[in-house]
């Protein structure tokens, strides 16, 4: 049968710029392994918490724990795009979904050092399990849509755990009731690596290795990394800055809650306009809600614009994700960049908060908010130069 009776046929809906379609299924295995991966990040800081007032942590070990994690999904997702052909993606996806469950699992008998160590080797597996997401997203023909869709479903089943977690769950079992709801939920997503794709096409027919970015394509990955960074330098103290705002604990968590459900509305936004909007409009566009909301964030303002600035924020950030990735795409066609582009994602969101820890105090965090504008104005920087260096770029200015 010719591609163009399978694609009037609606076998093939997902159309890959790099290799044959892929059926509905086989995409949505491949974007449900990667909520997999990524659902614990919505619900961490309530486990890490947990474990605090059951004293098996302390305060300062949350964000380390945090960082351990998150740094080592980002370079195991970094060195997979990077040494892995996407060969045997059902068999990887089936069998790490299932050391997945294990470990998390195993962190319910753990404290302190153990901690460290469980949620270090999550965080190992959960990289490998993205980057079979990321690997099908990069070759799309749209992949801000795609990337879009994965950032709603992501941001929704990160909210549901969120309150499950905190309604009923961990008030009746405390941590280990909530590191054995992430192992169930870990197993529920096995069927999405089932009906995943077995293999994906080479960015590199007949090479082994896909092979590092070119100049561009590492720019790029650097320009996702400082706005990615900047953003998370802010959002890591949003409990401080609303105390500085002399507002309390629960006007925080309510924004908190209250920007996921945005985070939902921005990426759902992202997927109606893949394709219709370029992606530097969308870059300038949140840039200046951003730094407009974190303004409002060094101000004493009442709680409900301090709430409504959290879901503005909550808004451009899911909407200017999805985008990351067609960023990458026209700074490097190859799109060996843009392989990489989940793991520079998930390396700024952790060395954000780190950096910030190191230029705020117990009395004053809006060090934080200079960081992340000035992170966030040299991100624009770097990704305007590739744009206006572009062939496309170019073109579009004459």
């Amino acid at each position: 049968m010719s591609q163009e009776a399978d694609q009037d046929s609606g076998a093939h809906v997902v159309h890959e710029a790099v290799g044959p379609a892929l059926t509905g299924l086989e995409a949505a295995g491949a974007l449900g392994v990667g909520v997999n991966s990524l659902l614990v990040l919505g619900v961490i800081p309530v486990l890490l918490g947990a474990l605090v007032d059951e004293h098996r942590l302390t305060d300062p070990d949350i964000g380390l724990a945090v960082m351990v994690e998150v740094m080592a999904m980002g370079i195991t997702t970094a060195l997979a795009g990077a040494l892995l052909k996407p060969m045997r993606l059902k068999l990887i996806g089936i069998v790490l979904t299932i050391m997945l469950a294990v470990v998390d699992l195993a962190t319910i008998q753990t404290s302190f050092a153990g901690v460290f160590a469980m949620r270090g080797l999550a965080g190992a597996i959960e990289g490998v399990l993205l980057w079979i997401t990321v690997a099908m997203i990069s070759r799309t023909e749209t992949p801000e849509r795609w990337a879009g869709v994965f950032f709603v479903t992501q941001t929704l089943a990160q909210l549901l755990l969120s309150i499950a977690l905190g309604v009923w769950i961990m008030p009746a079992s405390g941590a280990n009731g909530g590191f054995i709801a992430i192992a169930v939920c870990a197993v529920i997503g096995l069927p999405a690596a089932i009906i995943g794709p077995s293999r994906l096409a080479d960015l590199n027919p007949g090479e082994a290795i896909a092979g590092p970015p070119p100049f561009r394509g590492w720019i790029a990955l650097v320009g996702t990394f400082v706005f990615v960074a900047g953003g998370g330098a802010v959002a890591a103290y949003l409990q401080p800055l609303a105390e500085q705002a002399g507002l309390d604990a629960g006007v925080a968590r309510t924004a908190l809650s209250v920007s996921l459900a945005a985070q939902v509305a921005g990426s759902s936004v992202a997927t109606a306009l893949a394709g219709r909007i370029r992606w530097f409009h969308v870059f300038l566009f949140t840039t200046a809600g951003s730094l407009a909301v974190w303004w409002l964030f060094g101000q004493h303002i009442p709680a409900w614009l301090f709430i409504g600035a959290n879901a503005v924020a909550g808004f451009v950030g899911l909407l200017l994700s999805p985008f990351l990735v067609p960023m990458t795409i026209e700074a490097d066609p190859s799109r060996r960049a843009a392989m990489q582009s989940g793991a520079a994602q998930l390396i700024g969101g952790a060395m954000g908060p780190l950096l910030a820890s190191r230029i705020v105090s117990d009395q004053n965090v809006h060090g934080a908010l200079w960081l992340g504008a000035a992170m966030l104005l040299a991100g624009l920087a770097i990704v305007a130069w590739l744009h206006v260096t572009s062939r496309h770029g170019t073109a579009a200015l004459a």
